[in-house]
């Protein structure tokens, strides 16, 4: 017969051999605290060697297009800087050629009436020394005067026997029987000028008229 102290024993021995019921808490949390496995994923496969080579081609071409078209576009911005400074320069220059138009065309009162003045001096005291004296002056003064037309641009228009020009010329009548071909300057009422080629007074002028055609008889 075993005593108490040994049939506690043994109970101890037999609680510690049976097995233990498995918590299904555990084993989930277990299973949680697991590390997932990696999805598989697909790459998408990359370009061929001939797919490569032809994307680098088209690549070249665009940027060829594109690299002409901003050089097109900088050397057409270079000629329309160019060409403004050029209309720039011109209209300074033009401006400083023609700032006197005014007073030049106010001056050639000055030089027609000193013309006028040589003109009408009578032919008849050329032997006074007095005459002669001021004629000479107002011919000096009238030669001075065109010199500095000259220095400054302004020329004299002397179109005697030239034929008519109505981009310089005036007529202000015709000439019958003069002699000449038709439309020829045969008389010249009032000089012109012309300011650094440009048309600063037209010369008033007469012109040849041409005669008219002949009458044919053509009767027998």
């Amino acid at each position: 017969m075993m005593t108490d102290t040994e049939n506690r024993t043994l109970d101890i021995e037999t609680d510690a051999a049976a097995p233990r019921a498995e918590d299904p808490a555990a084993e989930t949390e277990m299973a949680t605290d697991a590390p997932a496995e990696p999805e598989a994923t697909t790459e998408p496969a990359g370009p061929t060697p001939e797919q490569a080579v032809v994307q680098l081609a088209e690549e070249i071409e665009r940027l060829t297009q594109e690299n002409g078209e901003l050089k097109d576009r900088a050397l057409r911005a270079l000629a329309e800087t160019e060409n403004t400074r050029r209309r720039a320069q011109k209209d300074k220059e033009d401006t400083a050629k023609f700032a006197v138009s005014s007073f030049a065309r106010d001056m050639l009162t000055v030089a027609d009436n000193l013309g006028r003045a040589v003109a009408a001096l009578p032919e008849d005291k050329a032997e006074d020394p007095v005459f002669v004296n001021m004629r000479d002056g107002i011919a000096a003064v009238e030669r001075e005067l065109a010199t500095a037309f000259e220095r400054h641009g302004i020329v004299r228009l002397d179109p005697m026997g030239e034929k008519f020009d109505p981009n310089y010329h005036q007529a202000m009548f015709e000439v019958p029987d003069s002699g000449q071909v038709p439309g020829t300057v045969v008389q010249i009422m009032q000089s012109g000028y012309v300011l650094h080629g440009r048309l600063l007074r037209p010369a008033m002028v007469g012109v040849a008229k041409g005669e008219p055609p002949q009458k044919v008889d053509t009767e027998a």
